[in-house]
């Protein structure tokens, strides 16, 4: 049963010399202090210090005693910015806007302080991203159209092609 093969081993074992061996142990053991170092110099950027917290040197009651205001976010607005904004609130919807697929209610303060209707056609909402067609006003607990007129487009060219294939559709086996 000897048809001049060659029988191929299926593991070819080398043996290393001492040298190599030598150095694939020496650089593991680089890497691994290398990584313990690494590790412990970044996991102390989490850890409190005892000298990175500063106490106040005013007392709450010296605070709350205080007549003056922060103004933490610029200078308070002249009466006369106040009424302009005011006059530009009454132009826009006071309701609600709800987004019709998640139920999300647009927060002005949440959006950049814009109503409503100065937000763009790529505004999408923050909790589901559906696009801004899919926002409607809620008078009550109704909610009521969006400002292209809700899916009432959608709907209509939808029935309207159904009824348009089914007309086609008798058309062409009466007379084809």
């Amino acid at each position: 049963a000897d048809d001049g093969q060659v029988p191929i081993p299926l593991i070819a074992i080398t043996k290393k010399s001492p040298a190599t061996t030598y150095l694939t142990m020496k650089s593991f053991i680089v890497s691994l202090i290398l990584a313990i170092i690494c590790f412990a110099s970044t996991s102390s950027a989490f850890s409190v210090r005892p000298g990175a917290v500063v106490s106040s040197p005013l007392s709450t009651a010296s605070a709350s005693a205080s007549t003056t205001s922060l103004n933490v976010f610029g200078k308070r607005k002249t009466k006369a910015q106040i009424e302009e904004e005011e006059a530009l609130a009454a132009t826009y919807w006071q309701g609600e806007w709800v987004c019709k697929d998640c139920g999300y209610i647009y927060q002005k303060q949440e959006c950049a302080g814009m109503f409503f209707e100065e937000q763009g056609a790529g505004f999408r909402c923050p909790q589901c991203s559906g696009p801004r067609r899919r926002y409607a006003k809620k008078v009550g607990d109704r909610v009521g159209t969006t400002l292209d007129g809700g899916d009432a487009p959608i709907l209509i060219f939808s029935f309207g092609g159904v009824a348009l294939t089914i007309a086609f559709g008798i058309w062409a086996v009466e007379n084809l």
